[in-house]
């Protein structure tokens, strides 16, 4: 049988043992610099294998949101081509769940046709459910997720109590976009550059390059020399064939059956 408030004395010291590691697994990083203020020991602290205080001491120190984490939406801006990423195609608005997004078409003046750039995008933030499909249907990479969690108003100042964020407060330029989705960020530089890598269209394919010369060809025989014509009154080697049309030789007796020529006496005459 236990004494009444011993599990009182037990809690205490459970609680004392985690505040006295406290101290002793600061000791450990003593020294050390982190590149942000408290991020390296609130990772630290928000590992299974932590000891001592584990919570988070906000906002002292902020604990690090991932790469993927999503909230309120915001419009990239294009800073190499100095114009906004954005066309007012309307898809984001149409695949919004809440809809909480609606955008206004800048015309031209003149002819009143609609100029492919928002003259305002507005996006209502206290309905904004952070599913990301405006971002993930987006075809021009015009609107990404934000990582900033640290939102907040005054009623007084927002119409209908609700905190609207018209484009002024939505915009940020693509460097932002690059240090908060790195890998996001990557895959885009390399879509951009196999893309521009492709020829235009109309234009005439590029032609390969000049294959390598060609070893010599083999020297083509060469046609034999005409025979050389023969003397008069040369003989004819033996067993040669003599030239069709060659003259007889005279005295010769014409083949059996052979008609005479034209004009020619008959022998004995």
């Amino acid at each position: 049988m236990s004494l009444f408030g011993t599990g009182i004395l037990k809690g205490l010291g459970y609680t004392l043992k985690h505040f006295l590691m406290t101290y002793a697994e600061d000791l450990k990083y003593l020294g050390r610099k982190s590149g942000v203020a408290g991020t390296a020991r609130a990772v630290r602290r928000q590992n299974p294998k932590a000891r001592g205080l584990v919570t988070i001491e906000y906002p002292k120190e902020k604990a690090p949101m991932p790469e993927n984490f999503r909230n309120i939406p915001f419009l990239v801006y294009d800073t190499e081509k100095k114009e906004d990423k954005c066309t007012s195609c309307g898809i984001c608005a149409k695949v919004c769940p809440p809809q909480c997004i609606w955008i206004v078409r800048t015309e031209d003046p003149v002819t009143k046709r609609p100029i492919p750039a928002p003259k305002d995008f507005y996006i209502d933030s206290t309905i904004c459910m952070n599913c990301g499909y405006c971002a993930e249907f987006c075809p021009f990479d015009a609107i990404k997720m934000n990582l900033d969690y640290e939102l907040g108003y005054y009623v007084e100042d927002a119409p209908d109590g609700r905190m609207v964020l018209n484009k002024s407060m939505l915009m940020k330029p693509d460097t932002f976009h690059a240090a908060i989705h790195p890998s996001d960020w990557a895959v885009e530089v390399e879509a951009k550059a196999a893309e521009s890598a492709k020829p235009a269209k109309g234009a005439p394919a590029a032609k390969p390059a000049a294959p390598a010369a060609a070893a010599p060809a083999a020297a083509a025989p060469k046609p034999a020399a005409p025979p050389a014509a023969k003397a008069p009154g040369a003989a004819a080697p033996p067993g040669a064939a003599k030239p069709p049309g060659a003259a007889k030789p005279p005295g010769s007796a014409a083949p059996p059956g052979a008609r005479p020529p034209p004009g020619a006496k008959p022998p004995g005459a």
